[in-house]
């Protein structure tokens, strides 16, 4: 499989400068199959690759600004503790709100599925344009509240003052990133995720750049800006990625950004999908948000490391959800032409390509187990309590794996509600115990962490449970 695999990537990046996508008149019988009814090792990781590698430039971005603030000279430890605070919040809120991404793939790839596109040509515009104005509420209403905001993550003094110095700006971002979000979900469900890797590309090394340029200065021509510099390298990547997005979009799909007056009979379907999965991050970054919070209670050197594991486990969790991205393009387009069958196999297949992924990510840590912390900060504590926990991240691993591969299928297939449940007995019923019971007797890091395996086996087997006694029978 290791030299199919390399195979693949070579021989995508050779034809990626030469093909030109046309998705009018797509259906699902022009794609590919290599047998009947099992989606072929090639289309899979046509999608997931590149799914892959935009997924962990989003993570890679907040773990680049953590890596060069966690060096500066003044105040690291606060700076680090400020970026990871602000992360988790950011990412808490736009995963919230970028739930529509999903939905709309969900319902692209579905009508693709069926040929149908055309129903869908004035969905996605008007989708577009609701996440739009959502996220502008968002920033006008977070922006007034950020005080408090991080008053309630345990924030204060000065890593209060570096939190809302840090998010006066990256809030700015809202409205790029999610009207990007929207844009990326229209690519997956036709099947692409190639232009969405190049876009997050694009903004992640532009992020880098940026990030030690205006973070640290340049000697006699720029004066260093530190925190303040890191959140003007996201907020600059942020609109490149925005922009690369809208070429794509304007030149390479069906899709205009026309509105019509006629108000898309799907849109109500679509934002009711969407508020289940609302609901459904909510609850999600509930787990996030107390974590951080009894984290931050513990002493800043527990937050520091908490940012460092927390940035870190988003890290892998992209990385692998990359196979979920491609089980939710495909298993809409699946569910569309009724292929039951191929269902059942591309849920199998993909689970064992993240699982590999994970195993290779819990041996190349491994490996540098000590090393990992020194890239974020120096600090003897907190490398102490970040490598006394470490491990558990790790270990987690191939759970998360069959977590995200089925969380991805089912978004596929249109599953809100159920997905929704699960996630709320998972945190209400699993994490949210686990974190009390873990701080009553001590634990600290330890205890946050159990309780985010304990989430995750929950989330997991749910989704394992539901799938089988659904689709077992299509292979009988």
């Amino acid at each position: 499989m290791t030299t199919q695999f390399f195979h693949f990537i070579f021989y995508r990046l050779s034809v990626l400068r030469r093909k030109s996508y046309n998705f009018v008149g797509l259906t699902a019988s022009s794609i590919p199959i290599v047998e009947k009814n099992k989606v072929s090792f090639r289309e899979i990781n046509n999608l997931a690759i590149p799914a892959i590698i935009a997924g962990i430039a989003e993570p890679l971005i907040s773990l680049t600004d953590i890596a060069i603030i966690g060096h500066v000279d003044e105040h690291p430890v606060e700076a680090l503790a400020a970026a990871g605070i602000v992360g988790s919040f950011l990412s808490a809120i736009t995963w919230i709100v970028a739930q529509t991404k999903t939905a709309i793939s969900a319902i692209v790839s579905r009508h693709l599925g069926e040929g149908r596109l055309n129903a869908v040509k004035t969905l996605v515009p008007q989708a577009i344009l609701f996440n739009f104005l959502l996220s502008v509420l968002i920033l006008l209403l977070t922006s007034f509240f950020s005080g408090f905001i991080f008053r309630a993550y345990n924030a204060d003094g000065l890593i209060l003052q570096y939190c809302t110095d840090y998010y006066s700006i990256r809030v700015l971002g809202y409205p790029l990133t999610l009207v990007t979000f929207a844009i990326f979900g229209v690519f997956r469900g036709l099947q692409n995720t190639w232009w969405a890797m190049l876009a997050s590309l694009v903004g992640l090394g532009l992020n880098v750049v940026l990030d030690y340029v205006l973070v640290y200065g340049i000697s006699g021509l720029l004066p260093a800006m530190h925190l303040k510099g890191a959140a003007y390298a996201s907020l600059c990547s942020q609109l490149v990625m925005l922009l690369i997005a809208l070429y794509f979009y304007h030149r390479r799909t069906p899709f205009s950004f026309r509105l019509s007056t006629n108000v898309n009979p799907r849109l109500k379907g679509l934002l009711l999908m969407s508020f289940n999965f609302f609901i459904r991050a909510a609850a999600l970054n509930i787990a996030i948000y107390m974590a951080n919070t009894y984290a931050t209670g513990y002493g800043k050197n527990y937050i520091a490391a908490q940012s460092m594991l927390m940035n870190i486990w988003l890290f892998f969790s992209f990385f692998v959800d990359g196979y979920a991205n491609a089980g939710n393009a495909i298993s809409g387009r699946l569910l569309g032409a009724r292929d039951y069958r191929g269902l059942w196999f591309l849920s199998k297949d993909i689970c064992k390509y993240a699982i590999a992924i994970a195993l290779l990510l819990m041996m190349v840590c491994g490996v540098f187990y000590d090393s990992i912390g020194l890239v974020f900060n120096k600090d003897p504590m907190v490398l102490t309590l970040f490598g006394s926990v470490f491990w558990i991240v790790l270990l987690m691993q191939p759970l998360n794996a069959i977590a995200f591969m089925f969380d991805g299928i089912f978004k596929g297939l249109g599953e809100a509600a159920y997905l929704r449940n699960v996630l709320l007995a998972a945190t209400f019923l699993g994490f949210i115990p686990v974190l009390f019971i873990t701080d009553i007797l001590q634990w600290k890091l330890h205890g946050i962490w159990a309780a985010f395996t304990v989430w995750m086996f929950i989330r997991g087997g749910a989704l394992v449970f539901k799938f089988r006694r659904k689709y077992l029978r299509a292979v009988d």
